[in-house]
């Protein structure tokens, strides 16, 4: 029988205070991240870590940047980035917010105008994205990148950065790096809150008492994810390292679950 949610900080208490009888693992029998303190020393080698920051350091220290974008569709090969937010956590809280309405050179479908409510009006005198690139990039500069269901920002930003040519001389900042793992809380959600119904940002919000009052808009979306993230800050392994480590099992087992649940569907 699964660990209903309400038992979870009980259990995560007993963990942390050292009861050995606890497994340290969740019923599904995955790895329990309230351990990986314990073993964060061992950790030799992380792959996905940004380099300017070190596996054992805590994560929630480092400078981050949250990112989100809205889009002309799903497909980042085809589709543009229309708006694009930037939101700083710095010492563990929210801060600085930036937001950028982008000229996506295509026009936008009226099923994803629906969505974000930017049309090709208010985009028509934005600037492209190679035209504020270097802005961006000097804002997203030495952290740690963060967005909610990362790999669709992902894949966006870097589908944007392979359209520019020679737009960078140093080193690009860790978001615009391919091999760097984002922290996605999308996978912390569907790990510590396995059991509660809606994981879409807005339902995750709603549940944890967390305004999110520009839904659909790049800049409140990502500040709505910092926040999301800190609220989880506790229950998730603290090295850097680790978190991303487990993060990644997590997801490549979520999205096997996922691959087989849509299979029994067809």
């Amino acid at each position: 029988m699964g660990l209903r949610m309400r038992s979870l900080p009980r259990y995560q208490a007993a963990v942390r205070a050292g009861q050995h009888d606890i497994c340290g693992c969740f019923p599904t029998g995955r790895h329990y991240p309230g351990i990986a303190d314990r073993i964060a020393k061992g950790v030799v080698k992380v792959h996905g870590l940004a380099d300017e920051y070190a596996a054992e350091a805590p994560w929630i220290s480092a400078p981050m940047a949250v990112v989100d974008f809205e889009t002309t569709g799903l497909s980042a090969e085809t589709d543009r980035v229309l708006e694009m937010g930037i939101v700083f956590i710095d010492n563990g809280k929210v801060g600085a917010t930036h937001n950028f309405l982008i000229n996506p050179t295509i026009p936008v479908p009226e099923e994803a105008r629906k969505i974000h409510g930017i049309g090709d009006a208010e985009l028509a005198q934005a600037p492209r994205f190679e035209e504020i690139f270097l802005e961006i990039a000097g804002l997203l500069h030495g952290r740690v990148p963060v967005a909610y269901n990362a790999a669709f920002d992902k894949k966006f930003l870097l589908a944007e950065f392979a359209r520019i040519t020679d737009a960078m001389e140093d080193s690009p900042p860790p978001a615009f790096r391919a091999e760097v793992e984002w922290i996605d809380p999308l996978v912390w959600v569907r790990e510590l809150q396995k059991y509660e119904k809606g994981k879409k940002l807005t339902d995750v919000c709603a549940r944890m008492g967390i305004s999110l009052e520009q839904a659909h808009r790049a800049s409140g979306d990502a500040e709505a994810t910092g926040k999301v993230l800190l609220a989880l800050a506790k229950d998730m392994p603290q090295p850097y390292g680790e978190l991303i480590r487990i993060q990644t099992q997590y997801a490549a087992q979520q999205e096997t679950e996922f691959q087989q649940w849509r299979s029994r569907r067809t």
